[in-house]
């Protein structure tokens, strides 16, 4: 007869469940956990998350683990700190790394690209000995960060060496993609590799490789298609967390297509065919700011895109106008959450109305008489003031966490700008603000932005010398200073915050566009 279980073991007693004292237990079985006996029984303590509990404990695993490789090497010199068969073989991601990354992407992104925890973290690093996905995730997770100019201003140096934040960002790329030869993620796909190839699509978009970057992105929205995420079904099986996650994934996927069919003109694989994200799901991480960004895009269909794309001719006049004035009040008067939120939705709302302005004119529906200041020849002057007012209020960081695709948003802006400045004549303004100074400012802040000087400011440059009367193309070219545009006192940014919540948001950090183009495409 077999004696009674006298104590629990390490993790069921601090996971506050029943043991049944065996060697190892079914508990630790069944959650991966290692079974021992080793802590010393002291006095029982309040109950705690039992969810949460099981997170440290298994990142308290990989640490420890991670603590005999490093022992190991130092006694085994030219040795590897792992097995063969292991993931992490290569020693390129550190946990150090890990943490820095994480403390950026819930900084700075998570509010535009909220879909993953801090619990599924803790849960990939505890699994990244063993689990090739896991470690592929975690990879180009890194990479997507490092690669993201506002990780700049974080304490990352100590982190990557000598190496440049870009040359370790493609060398965990290169590490993501060869190990995940190794396994089938495709006849078999699961959330943690959708993630991992938006991540990659992300990648590659900030290292202005298209191809690339259409293809991880396609990749990404046919796995989550083969998962089922497109049907609402879908969601009623699996914890809530993981279906919360899952969701939000999809609505990123869905904004993210979006802006990039629009910017590199790609057709939709997605639709809006499923319940949006609640927002009281979370309510310690609001996600109001993603819904808005969600709502921004949804009128962006299959029939804007084909008209976008010449694939299709049945456009309107009043269908055109419609939506500039759906976009026009997409976004309510008062912003809550971070200004780094703010800076996507502004940002790309003027974006998005520029967009539509484009495809009116190539459909010759402007006229210089309309009543709808929409549809005539100067409505981008107005989107380029609206837009001024805004980013002049905005911090360069909460702009730069963004990456290209924020600029690329702005640059296009730019550009429509200095078409109409060429063929619209412009009323004399001695002492008033105009386009010509709104082009200054939107020059100015392209040219500080990083990744904007290097490559789309000379773009613009030429632009305006080569469609620009010379005069003022000189004016505009030289250096300049930011101008301010007043902005209605009863339309803020930005609703205030207290002072530790806005330094956090402006000073450490996203995805956020996405999007991420952020995306983010990351904007």
């Amino acid at each position: 007869m077999a004696s009674a279980t006298k104590r629990a073991c390490d993790a069921c007693h601090r996971r506050k469940v029943r043991c049944n004292g065996q060697q190892s237990c079914g508990n630790c079985s069944q959650a991966g956990l290692a079974c021992t006996y080793d802590a010393i029984p002291q006095k029982k303590g309040p109950k705690g998350s039992r969810a949460k509990v099981i997170s440290e404990l298994r990142l308290k695993e990989h640490q420890k683990r991670a603590d005999h490789r490093r022992q190991d090497s130092m006694y085994n010199y030219g040795s590897p700190t792992s097995s063969p068969s292991s993931p992490t073989s290569s020693g390129l991601l550190t946990q150090e790394l890990i943490d820095g990354c994480t403390e950026f992407y819930f900084a700075q992104l998570y509010p535009t690209m909220p879909i993953m925890q801090n619990e599924q973290l803790w849960a990939l690093v505890a699994e990244i000995d063993t689990s090739m996905e896991a470690y592929c995730l975690l990879c180009s997770f890194c990479a997507f960060m490092l690669i993201q100019p506002g990780i700049e201003g974080q304490p990352m140096k100590p982190l990557i060496g000598s190496c440049s934040r870009t040359s370790i960002g493609r060398r965990l790329i290169d590490e993501a993609l060869r190990k995940r030869k190794s396994h089938d993620y495709i006849e078999n796909p699961s959330v943690d590799a959708v993630v991992t190839s938006f991540f990659l699509f992300g990648c590659f978009f900030g290292l202005d490789k298209h191809n690339t970057a259409w293809f991880h992105l396609r990749e990404a929205t046919t796995l989550a298609q083969i998962m089922g995420m497109q049907d609402e079904k879908t969601y009623t099986i699996g914890t809530r967390i993981a279906m919360m996650n899952m969701r939000r994934l999809f609505w990123l996927l869905f904004v993210t297509e979006r802006a990039y069919a629009l910017q590199k003109h790609r057709p939709l694989s997605l639709h809006a065919t499923i319940n949006l994200p609640s927002v009281a799901e979370d309510p310690s991480k609001p996600i109001a700011g993603f819904i808005h960004l969600v709502n921004l895009y949804r009128p962006f269909d299959d029939t804007f895109v084909g008209l976008w794309n010449k694939s299709r001719t049945d456009c309107s006049t009043l269908w055109l106008a419609h939506l500039q004035t759906r976009l026009s009040q997409a976004l309510p008067a008062v912003l809550g959450g971070t200004e780094t939120q703010a800076a996507d939705l502004r940002t790309s709302q003027h974006w998005l109305r520029t967009i539509v302005w484009q495809l009116s004119i190539t459909n010759n529906f402007l006229s210089s008489t309309s009543p709808d200041s929409s549809m005539t020849f100067g409505y981008p002057i107005e989107i380029a003031k609206d837009l001024v007012a805004v980013t002049s209020q905005l911090s360069q960081r909460s702009m730069e966490v963004h990456g290209v695709g924020l600029i690329e948003k702005l640059f296009d802006v730019a550009c429509t700008l200095i078409d109409v400045m060429s063929c619209v004549p412009l009323e004399s303004q001695h002492f008033s603000v105009g386009p010509q100074d709104y082009l200054n400012h939107l020059v100015h802040l392209i040219s500080t932005l990083r990744g904007g000087r290097s490559r789309y400011l000379p773009l613009l440059i030429t632009k305006i010398s080569d469609t620009l009367p010379p005069h003022m193309a000189a004016s505009i070219t030289q250096p300049m200073v930011p101008i301010k545009v007043e902005q209605s006192p009863e339309i803020p940014i930005l609703q205030h915050q207290d002072s530790s919540e806005t330094h956090s948001s402006n000073t450490s950090s996203p995805y956020s566009t996405p999007p991420f183009l952020h995306y983010y495409p990351l904007s």
